[in-house]
């Protein structure tokens, strides 16, 4: 029980902290609306835990046998969030009520976070802290908690963007949240190959 604080601080700092997926959640809950943005935070919470349970049970082994593999799983992330980013910066500014496919967004949630150097390293650092020893009661506890305060933490920012939504009736602010947003996801991907 006095593991379950820092494994809720570590989770916390990891999920809530700015990155691509918390960016994307936070316009999708601006264009789309609050349950829309939510099959967004489904897919990458479960996404993320997936990664995470893998990771503790061995997957960590296998990227450090095959280091290129991390190098590929990084720039196929940049690669993914320029062309993320290129979508934002193209958008002609339009709000959707609520048009969008479920499981696009859902697997798109999934995929950000497979491509995401930042949920593979603190999957690996927060089982090296907490699950080094591989004890399956262990894994199972810390994944469990981690995708609790990744969902809620990943809803906050689908929350702000709804509440961005009002403000965005207009097509000119639109188009000014997505550049921005295009900005921010351009500038996570150097940060993504140099890990």
């Amino acid at each position: 029980m006095t593991s379950l604080l820092p494994m809720f601080l570590f989770a916390l700092a990891a999920s809530l902290s700015p990155g691509p997926v918390n960016l994307v959640g936070l316009g999708t809950g601006a264009r789309r609306g609050f349950l829309p943005g939510m099959l967004h935070v489904a897919g990458a919470t479960c996404g993320f835990t997936v990664l995470l349970v893998l990771i503790g049970c061995g997957l960590q082994a296998l990227l450090l046998q095959w280091p290129w593999l991390l190098a590929l799983i990084r720039w196929a992330g940049a690669a993914f969030f320029v062309y993320m980013a290129w979508k934002l910066w193209r958008d002609e500014g339009q709000l959707e009520a609520g048009e969008a496919r479920p499981g696009s967004l859902f697997l798109q949630g999934a995929l950000m976070q497979w491509l995401n150097p930042k949920a593979w390293l603190a999957s690996a650092a927060g089982m090296g802290a907490f699950a080094a020893d591989g004890e399956a009661s262990r894994i199972g506890l810390f994944a469990a908690l981690y995708f609790v305060v990744c969902f809620a933490s990943l809803a906050c920012w689908v929350w702000a963007g709804c509440h961005l939504r009002d403000w965005l009736q207009q097509p000119r602010r639109v188009r000014l949240l997505n550049g921005g947003l295009a900005v921010m996801l351009l500038l996570c991907a150097p940060g993504m190959l140099l890990g």
